[in-house]
């Protein structure tokens, strides 16, 4: 069967400085027609960065979506056309003051397909060097070290609930062979 949607029409609704929101009209594989509410969005980097005594930083913010704090792993937003990796070594130092000279990539996630276009790309950093933070204006962060275990734990147990976080600490258990 072929899956494919074919867009017939598209309403700008709104675009503002990180979304971008617009409404689709497309041809259904079955011939009908149905409407796609979409969410453009520059994509984001997420970094899961292991110390030297096998600690993760982990970075605790209100999100004011969810109306709670969250703990996650230090990420950001692409900005348009910016390159993932260097996106990454920036969001670390920024929100962590940490620097390395290289990163592995831990792949990319697709966090909500049903309405929204973003990818976030996660990379693993190791051989962390030590520099001062310099979050945005407008980001209050609590930068904290978790054991690499006692984070896995969390994942599997429900307390951590950050996608992107969930994701790169499952992938680098199975890329560190734990």
């Amino acid at each position: 069967m072929d899956l494919l949607e074919k867009k017939l029409s598209r309403e700008e609704k709104f675009n503002g400085r990180v979304l971008h929101v617009h409404v689709d009209t497309v041809a259904l594989p079955n011939g009908h027609t149905s409407t796609r509410e979409i969410v453009d969005h520059p994509g984001g980097v997420g970094i899961l960065a292991l110390d030297e005594a096998d600690r993760v930083l982990i970075v605790r913010q209100f999100r004011y979506a969810y109306g709670q704090v969250l703990t996650e792993i230090p990420a950001g937003k692409l900005e348009r056309g910016e390159d993932p990796y260097a996106a990454a070594l920036r969001e670390l130092r920024e929100e962590t003051g940490a620097q390395v000279d290289a990163l592995t990539s831990l792949g990319e996630i697709y966090p909500s397909p049903g309405y929204c276009n973003e990818i976030i790309r996660l990379y693993l950093a190791r051989d962390l060097r030590w520099g001062e933070m310099s979050p945005d204006d407008d980001e209050f962060l609590d930068v904290d070290r978790i054991p690499f275990d006692a984070l896995c734990a969390q994942v599997l147990s429900g307390e951590i609930r950050d996608a992107k976080t969930c994701v790169a600490v499952l992938r680098a258990k199975a890329l560190l062979g734990r």
